[in-house]
């Protein structure tokens, strides 16, 4: 098995997709229009296909050299790891080896950043961590962010990428929901600012918590938003449901999200928003 060191010495010559690796060279078939393209030539087009602009998953790593200034990130929190509280049958043996795939702790990366050297608080889940589903250490990590956030007055901006509630930790991940709101609203009643960037999938416990809790919420287009999935909605009401059901393009028109951005114009977006916030106020 090999260590988290020799983990990100072995990826230098390779590029990620939620967990699974490539090389360079390689040209890969994009799941949406079904074209190839060389693998190096979708990453300097920041993960997005060149034929119909389908966005990539990407690791939380990825999306934070995109998005940030030049080396500004510095980590926190990340000493704090996923345990097994209901030992819950191969939930350890399933934890290890999404260490090992995504290179990180856990589901979420936490930490400050600067955007066009405005400095804020950043958390970034990791889609190749357990498809970045919400257990009790990825919602403490986040709780601890929007408090150092709420202490040191700094603007929050988080990505979502999740596919819900961690089922092996059972009512222990549920009650992230509630401790992470309730730290978010802490930060805005001190005059915070919260930006949250929804992601491909972004759905389960939470989108019912804080993901749909910012101040500005955007969304990369034609990402899944939602909480239960299709087939369980569709069977519950016993109808279909439109065909672009629960993407965001499909949630904006109804109100739930402020804007789409493209994934090349995000930095730039975020930029002009934190801009506009720090002169208002």
């Amino acid at each position: 098995m090999l260590s988290l060191t020799e983990l990100l010495k072995k990826s230098k010559n390779t590029i990620e997709n939620g967990g699974r690796q490539f090389a360079r060279d390689e040209k890969v078939k994009c799941p949406a229009c079904g074209k190839e393209e060389y693998r190096n030539t979708i990453k300097e087009n920041n993960m997005v296909c060149p034929f119909c602009e389908h966005h990539y998953k990407i690791s939380a790593r990825t999306r934070i050299r995109q998005v940030f200034d030049k080396d500004s990130f510095h980590e926190l929190f990340d000493n704090i790891e996923s345990a097994d509280p209901l030992e819950f049958k191969g939930y350890k043996r399933r934890i290890e080896k999404a260490r090992i795939s995504s290179g990180e702790k856990e589901g979420v990366v936490c930490g400050t950043a600067s955007l066009n050297k405005v400095k804020c608080a950043v958390f970034v889940m990791e889609p190749g961590f357990m498809m970045g589903s919400m257990g009790s250490a990825l919602g403490e990590k986040v709780c601890r962010l929007f408090e150092y956030a709420c202490e040191n007055h700094l603007p929050v901006i988080g990505f979502t990428a999740s596919g819900g509630a961690r089922m092996q930790e059972g009512i222990l991940s549920l009650m992230q929901m509630a401790k992470v709101s309730g730290a978010v609203k802490k930060h805005s009643n001190a005059g915070g600012l919260y930006i949250c960037v929804l992601t491909n999938p972004t759905t389960g416990g939470v989108t019912a918590s804080f993901a749909m809790l910012g101040d500005i919420i955007i969304a990369e287009p034609n990402a899944v938003v939602g909480f239960a999935g299709r087939r369980v909605i569709e069977s519950t009401m016993k109808k279909s449901l439109p065909d672009d059901f629960q993407k965001s393009e499909f949630v904006l028109e109804h109100g739930f999200i402020d804007k789409i951005v493209d994934r090349r114009e995000l930095s730039m977006t975020l930029g002009r928003i934190l801009n506009l916030h720090r002169e208002v106020i």
